[in-house]
């Protein structure tokens, strides 16, 4: 599995954390990339994740075990043409869009079916490009499989046993299940979060209170909103009937939860709010499957110079290992402002007594939760 050649067809944020997760995964692996973006091949190259760099689509990809198509999807049909002159009859076609039916059509039309498996990393960020891409992006995210019905068995074990290998969990669907899927967890709550701050701008006063003090939730829930336009507008405008779909059904949710609010329905709003808690922490506490839980313990702590490195210095004492550690800045909830990240529960319980004992009146809260948040 080490001695193989990936070629990267663009090097945004995805192509470019996969290409660091191969590097860190495996250790001979050579990479091949290409992008219009002549800054981007420079980068790669000095920092060592492209082992070759081409300003074409040319005859540097032919001894590719796998491609990746990581260019704008406007991009594809025309890249496809030039990758069909060189890929081998081996070589592995994959993509890394979260709409497969364009692309699907693509490969088809050019006659790829029988190389080709889509493929969707549900990682993302708010920030874009390779300068901002890590290995870690793929570290326990599904990573969905949609391959054609002519790709044999082998080559998707092949493919399914490379994407375990960079940390990922490899998740097979029909691609048109696959943008069903996404319409309803990644699409439609962007085309929501986006909503929302529209919203909150055409209703915010002149002095912009509204602004001022948004924190906490509403940044949460909208945080979103703060990726590429570019992009989102094309997911919409590739995955339209999806979305159009799921967000008629949400509008006529609304529609029903204004007329309860309207007649002051408290039953109806009651389990309307309870019925969302109960299935959103299903997501949270779920100890099936293979996203293995974390060992959470959030604590709030006073806003002066030292107080963070007390918190460490205190664990560190106790000879207490911090798998991760985090400042939420949300003092609207009970969850505090300070998220610690521990390897097991055993140091988890040490630490949540640890913090009691010194602040019995807000002891700090502690929850078991996954590991991996959807785009």
């Amino acid at each position: 599995m080490n001695n193989i050649t990936c070629g990267f067809i663009g090097l945004g944020l995805i192509g470019g954390s996969i290409a660091r997760a191969l590097k860190e995964k495996m250790s001979s692996v050579r990479i091949v990339a290409f992008d219009v973006n002549k800054d981007t091949l420079l980068l790669a190259q000095e920092e060592q994740i492209a082992d070759v760099i081409t300003d074409k689509i040319d005859e540097s990809f032919k001894e590719c075990e796998y491609i990746f198509l990581c260019a704008p999807v406007s991009y594809n049909s025309a890249n496809l043409e030039a990758v069909k002159a060189v890929i081998s009859p081996e070589c592995i076609l994959t993509d890394v869009g979260s709409v497969k039916k364009g692309i699907h059509i693509a490969i088809s039309n050019a006659g790829l079916n029988a190389q080709f498996i889509g493929g969707h990393p549900m990682a993302g960020s708010e920030r874009i490009g390779f300068a901002n891409s890590k290995a870690v992006l793929l570290e326990n995210a599904y990573y969905i499989l949609t391959p054609t019905k002519e790709v044999s068995s082998v080559q998707i074990e092949k493919f399914h046993n490379l994407v375990s290998g960079l940390g990922a969990i490899p998740l097979v669907l029909p691609f048109e299940k696959h943008d069903y899927v996404t319409a309803a967890i990644s699409h439609l709550p962007h085309l929501i979060a986006s909503s929302l701050v529209n919203l909150v701008h055409d209703s915010d006063s002149s002095d912009g209170i509204m602004k001022m003090i948004a924190a906490g939730g509403f940044k949460d829930i909208t945080r979103i909103a703060s990726s590429s336009a570019v992009m989102w507008q094309q997911i919409c405008l590739s995955n339209t009937e999806n979305i159009s779909a799921l967000l008629g059904n949400y509008i006529s949710s609304l529609e029903a939860i204004k007329k309860d609010l309207d007649s002051k329905n408290s039953e109806a709003l009651y389990h309307f709010f309870d019925s969302a808690r109960l299935y959103r922490d299903s997501f949270i506490n779920a100890s099936s499957g293979p996203i293995k839980s974390t060992f959470m313990l959030r604590l709030d702590i006073d806003d002066k110079t030292g107080a963070l490195a007390s918190v460490v210095a205190t664990l560190a004492s106790e000879s207490i290992n911090i798998k991760n550690i985090g400042i939420t800045h949300n003092r609207e909830s009970a969850d505090g402002v300070v998220q610690i990240e521990f390897y097991d529960d055993e140091s988890l319980e040490k630490a949540r007594k640890i913090f009691d004992k010194n602040t019995p009146k807000q002891p700090p809260q502690e929850s078991s939760a996954t590991s991996k948040i959807l785009p």
